[in-house]
C-alpha cells in the first residue's frame, strides 16, 4: 500500500535532518494518512478510503463527499476514488 492520499494525491517528501554541527543526512516527510468511512448522501453508500488529515478537513469545509468529489480534478483521486466520482456523476444525471 503506497504511502499516498487517496483524495489529493498527497505523497511522501524527502529532505535532510541538519545537526547543530551542520551535518545533513537525508530523510522522508510522510504524509498524516488515516483510514477513514466516508459516506455518500446521494449514493446512500459508505466507502472506504486512505486519506490524509488535511484531506479530511477539506472535504468537511466543502459539505461532504459528493461535494469534495464534485470540485476535484480526476488525475489527483486514486482509482478508487475516481470510480465513485463517476458513479456521483451519474446517479445525480439521473435524477
Amino acid at each position: 500500500m503506497s504511502r499516498r492520499c487517496e483524495l489529493t494525491g498527497k505523497g511522501v517528501l524527502t529532505g535532510n535532518n541538519v545537526s547543530h554541527a551542520n551535518n545533513k543526512t537525508r530523510r522522508r516527510f510522510l504524509p498524516n494518512l488515516n483510514d477513514v468511512t466516508l459516506t455518500s448522501d446521494t449514493l446512500g453508500r459508505s466507502f472506504k478510503f486512505r486519506v490524509s488529515a488535511a484531506a479530511m478537513r477539506s472535504v468537511d469545509h466543502r459539505g461532504g463527499l459528493d461535494n469534495f468529489l464534485a470540485k476535484a480534478k480526476a488525475d489527483t483521486l486514486s482509482p478508487a476514488a475516481a470510480k465513485v466520482k463517476k458513479e456521483i456523476e451519474a446517479a445525480q444525471a439521473t435524477a
